[in-house]
């Protein structure tokens, strides 16, 4: 009799490890109508692709699955079709089988993209790179202005309608711009009132309802308002400020009700935050209309940024045991950080140059006259003045310590830093802003030599000199220093010690 208990004990946890996010709601009786994710599989027995990605040396696309039914994202497969270009996410899939795919979002009321259509950004492929379990994979890196959507869905709740939803994202990268959210939304994408979305909110949520402490917080984004509790004025003790570098998020309403817990995605247990009575002023019934956004507010408000590695939507309330095991499976996935940086090292307390390779410059190095970051022949023979100004010492990221920022050596607590995408020498304010946009993650170069220099806060941007200016440019965006012709040599440098 032991030994058979033991058995079965044995059979049931291998059931439990086999079964994914969406198995474990419908077994719950409230089954996924969403399911995304770049990392990895949400049902047990899902082998088909994951999400499509686009290169940028000639435009070809390719969809990557898990390495096997359940599993983890195939990277290798990326990286492979990637190698020496760029390349962008066009779509992440919807496992549910029930057609609801995430694609690049439109204008809306509030905000419109670059693009000549006026659609949002698509984030970097490889902006986000994390490990399951050892695994390599990546997740979605949402930078301002990136965003993605689907206004025609199959399923997902309407009106009044019961549903739940969860998030995995990272709980470092944040900011208080509208909205990084992931959820129910307006099919027109336009602000139609109170009670017409009811999506996870991440960030720092000013202007409306907070959390404790000092952010970020999990919110509820149920429109015209970030919500904690039944009311924007509550700032409840329940929901705290969030520490964890990677986080469980759910939001989930019924009629009357609605509820928002939280946990960290890689230990422990969800928390409620808050459970209980619909906001009054047009949230009681709710209007929801049944589209599905990622990274942007209901009207394609996109000034957010944040991180996502997955999430779903499901039909009908789901129970707290069954989102404590849908925790239980997320943790059992082993998130865990990677390295942001590849290629030769540039090690922290160096000093460096930068040396252009582009068959017309190999002569010119990175430097800088007053605040302008420009491009300028550099020989050992020249002025004191003109070899320091070419000249940069790495400092740990100021933003992101996993990467690193570059220190003026001429103009000390100056650094290099973007703005409009224009790349500046500027004295550190020590605000959030500035550090994310001082902080570069030194890549392998796109062309085989030396470093590509992307930027951390949009990695879709990399150093790039157009007519000896410096910028932040990516591959094929709006700008004309994004011009394609010449891009991958223009963004590769070789990096030396400093001439000073």
């Amino acid at each position: 009799m032991y030994q058979f208990s033991s058995l079965l004990a044995l059979c049931l946890v291998a059931t439990l490890v086999a079964a994914g996010p969406c198995d474990i709601y419908a077994s719950g009786g409230t089954p996924c109508v969403a399911a995304h994710s770049t990392t990895r599989a949400l049902f047990s027995a899902y082998s088909g692709s994951l999400y499509q990605i686009k290169r940028g040396s000639d435009g070809a696309t390719t969809n990557i699955g898990p390495l096997s039914a359940g599993g983890v994202a195939n990277a290798a497969a990326q990286d492979s079709f990637c190698a020496s270009t760029t390349c962008l996410i066009t779509t992440i899939f919807d496992q549910s089988g029930r057609g609801n795919h995430l694609t690049q979002a439109p204008p809306g009321g509030a905000a419109s993209g670059t693009d000549p259509n006026g659609f949002d950004n698509m984030a970097a492929a490889d902006g986000a790179p994390v490990t399951l379990n050892g695994h390599k994979a990546y997740g979605v890196f949402i930078s301002p202005g990136t965003g993605y959507r689907n206004d025609a869905t199959n399923g997902i709740a309407v009106g009044d309608a019961a549903e739940g939803m969860y998030a995995v994202v990272d709980g470092t990268h944040y900011n208080g711009g509208c909205c990084f959210d992931y959820g129910n939304a307006e099919t027109s994408a336009d602000d139609t009132g109170n009670g017409h979305m009811e999506a996870i909110y991440f960030g720092l949520g000013t202007g409306f309802g907070t959390g404790a402490g000092s952010g970020p917080w999990i919110l509820a984004d149920l429109e015209n308002g970030l919500y904690t509790g039944p009311n924007t004025a509550v700032n409840p003790p329940s929901n705290p400020t969030i520490t964890s570098r990677f986080v469980t998020a759910v939001v989930k309403g019924e009629p009357g009700t609605w509820a928002i817990r939280g946990g960290n995605a890689a230990s422990g247990a969800l928390s409620t935050f808050y459970s209980g009575a619909r906001p009054s002023g047009g949230y009681n019934p709710m209007h929801k209309e049944g589209a599905i956004i990622l990274g942007i507010g209901g009207d394609n408000s996109n000034s957010a940024q944040g991180t996502f590695y997955e999430g779903v939507m499901t039909t009908g309330y789901p129970s707290d045991a069954t989102e404590n095991s849908v925790q239980a499976n997320i943790v059992a996935a082993g998130y865990a950080t990677t390295s942001l940086t590849s290629g030769p090292a540039i090690s922290v307390g160096s000093a460096v140059s930068f040396r252009a390779t582009t068959a017309c410059c190999t002569t010119r190095y990175i430097a800088h006259t007053g605040a302008t970051v420009n491009t300028q022949v550099v020989t050992s023979s020249d002025t004191s003045a003109l070899k320091l100004s070419a000249s940069w010492n790495v400092v740990t990221g100021l933003g992101n310590s996993a990467c690193v920022s570059f220190e003026s050596r001429d103009t000390p607590g100056s650094y290099i830093r973007h703005s409009g995408f224009e790349l500046f020498v500027n004295a550190n304010d020590g605000s959030k802003l500035f550090s994310e946009d001082a902080t570069w993650c030194p890549q392998a170069g796109l062309n085989g030599q030396g470093n590509s220099i992307r930027s951390w806060s949009y990695p879709a941007h990399y150093f790039r000199h157009f007519n000896a200016l410096l910028y932040a440019a990516s591959n094929g965006g709006a700008d004309t220093f994004d011009a394609t012709a010449l891009y991958v040599n223009d963004t590769t440098w070789v990096v030396s010690a400093a001439f000073a």
